[in-house]
């Protein structure tokens, strides 16, 4: 027994140098290999197993809608379906989505709540939290870090825009959420104040455009009248026609009763002075005339330039009438909200951590070292293949 030990023990640390040495020489022959590809799987593994934090995901759902306008157009079904219920205002909400995303939105943000020591939670991994390793706290690296941990996008199903704040709690997370829902609710507000306001600035201009021309053409009326030593042409015309009716209607009479006289008694004394009267009358109906027409101070020359600026005048009155409703329908719609903001999902309080997605990580960190490594490999056999032989 002896002597098989005393053999055996030899043989046996003769092959302890050789094992070591063989997987020395495995090692060696590997070490890309395990360089760029076993130590990053190796790593990632560590990390994404025992040092990355929970992260967690709270998602709200909203709309933007408006009161749909009834069109003053013949009536079809589109426009009975159109004028019922509530119309989507697809731009407010694109415009809410941009904001979310915004700087504005970051330090609005900030103002509600301390959103660096959220993002800066000391319990959460050093790689995770902000600002990182090597990183400096500055707001434009806040806002990268925010961009990363907020994210807004539409549901083309449902046609809602979807909310998805991150947090290493679930309470940050949530209360994250609804302060920005809150924000978005006043930049709707700020943008239906906005929009009033600029419409009833713009009618109040028409107003005032509107009471110049008035004054306007009532001055020019005005001055015409003065220039020209009349009121209304329209009316002195009425009058001057009513007295040469009458003139032309006794003169009618005095001739008949001229015609009559001279058949009766061609001697009557009383001939002449019914001739002069007819005379005087008709000179009194030529005089009439002259003043309305055949003359360039006629009434009939006035009429023209003077309806003209009546009618301006009645069309800048017009004009004044249309502006002061437009200005009063702008108030009455100030009165109400143009875009509000709808809930359509509140912010949830999750009660598991959504990421990191450890083994995704895990297997993508083993992907691209893999796929790095065989682009490698295949480049340096390449060469080598090429390579000129000495």
């Amino acid at each position: 027994m002896e002597n098989i030990d005393l053999l055996s023990s030899p043989h046996t640390a003769a092959d302890t140098p050789r094992r070591g040495s063989s997987l020395a020489r495995i090692i060696h022959r590997r070490r890309w290999f395990i360089i760029f590809v076993i130590v990053p799987v190796l790593l990632a593994t560590i990390y994404n197993g025992l040092i990355a934090s929970d992260i967690y995901q709270s998602e709200s759902r909203f709309v933007i809608k408006a009161p749909a306008q009834k069109q003053m157009q013949m009536p079809s079904i589109a426009n009975l379906i159109q004028s019922s219920g509530m119309s989507g205002g697809q731009d407010q909400t694109n415009e809410v989505m941009d904001y979310i995303e915004s700087r504005d939105a970051l330090q609005d943000l900030e103002k509600k709540v301390n959103v660096r020591n959220i993002f800066a939670d000391p319990d959460a991994d050093i790689i995770s939290r902000y600002p990182g390793i090597f990183g400096e706290d500055r707001f434009e690296r806040l806002y990268k870090y925010y961009k990363n941990m907020v994210g807004v996008r539409i549901d083309h199903d449902t046609n809602s825009a979807v909310l998805t704040v991150k947090a290493f709690t679930p309470t940050d997370a949530q209360k994250l959420n609804l302060r920005l829902l809150e924000l978005s609710e006043d930049l709707v507000n700020r943008l239906n104040a906005r929009f009033q306001t600029k419409a009833i600035a713009e009618a109040e201009k028409r107003v005032r455009d509107a009471q110049a021309r008035v004054r306007a053409a009532r001055l020019s009326l005005r001055e015409y009248r003065n220039a020209s030593d009349v009121m209304d042409p329209t009316e002195e015309a009425k009058g001057v026609l009513e007295v040469s009716n009458k003139l032309v209607s006794e003169q009618a009479a005095l001739r008949a009763q001229l015609e009559a006289t001279v058949r009766a008694a061609p001697r009557n004394p009383a001939i002449p002075a019914l001739r002069s009267r007819i005379d005087a009358i008709g000179a009194q109906i030529a005089a009439q005339n002259s003043r309305a027409v055949g003359t360039d101070n006629g009434l009939a020359s006035k009429l023209t330039q003077y309806e003209s600026l009546q009618v301006d005048q009645e069309f800048a009155t017009q004009m004044l009438t249309t502006a002061s409703a437009t200005l009063e329908q702008a108030r009455t719609e100030a009165v109400k909200q143009q875009y509000y903001l709808e809930r359509v999902v509140e912010p949830d309080r999750p009660d598991m951590a959504m990421f990191p997605k450890r083994l995704l990580n895990i297997l993508t960190v083993a992907g691209a070292a893999l796929a790095l490594y065989l682009i490698g490999w295949m480049l340096i056999v390449g060469i080598l293949e090429h390579a000129p032989e000495d």
